[in-house]
């Protein structure tokens, strides 16, 4: 039995930081770590209006320096924080990956993947959601209020 000295909230934390960054970037401020044996392999946030890329999405970005990092295309052994509740295509993405869980924040009421598919995930991949959700939710309204 290993013993870990980091919990879901320090994941989540990290996740943040990035999410602080897109925000900082005027970018929807979504954040996404990769941990693999209890340790950062990947960072990412949302890039979409610095890249003019619809699918450069924090999760897509950290999926792909996840691989990189492990040279291999297969994640059934990491953990992706992502500040939001992950949208079909980065769900779906992640079935792809095969990533072993997901930890999430605040719930995507509009977007997340449990509204729109809720089967599109890895039938393997556990899910956590709600860790940090008020901070999560916090960065996410600030963005959306001061954008109207």
């Amino acid at each position: 039995m290993s013993l870990t000295l980091y919990t879901d909230e320090y994941f989540m934390k990290e996740a943040l930081k990035e999410a602080q960054k897109a925000f900082d970037r005027d970018e929807v401020p979504v954040g996404a770590v990769v941990v693999c044996n209890d340790r950062i392999i990947a960072r990412a946030h949302n890039l979409s209006e610095q890249l003019n890329d619809a699918t450069a999405h924090a999760e897509m970005q950290a999926f792909t320096s996840a691989a990189n990092y492990l040279g291999a295309k297969f994640l059934e052994e990491c953990i992706l924080y992502v500040t939001i509740e992950p949208c079909v295509m980065c769900a779906g993405a992640s079935y792809w990956t095969r990533i072993g869980k997901i930890v999430y924040g605040a719930r995507d009421e509009k977007k997340g993947y449990s509204t729109i598919a809720e089967n599109c995930l890895h039938p393997k991949s556990a899910v956590v959601s709600g860790v940090m959700e008020k901070e999560c939710a916090h960065l996410m309204k600030t963005y959306f209020k001061r954008k109207r």
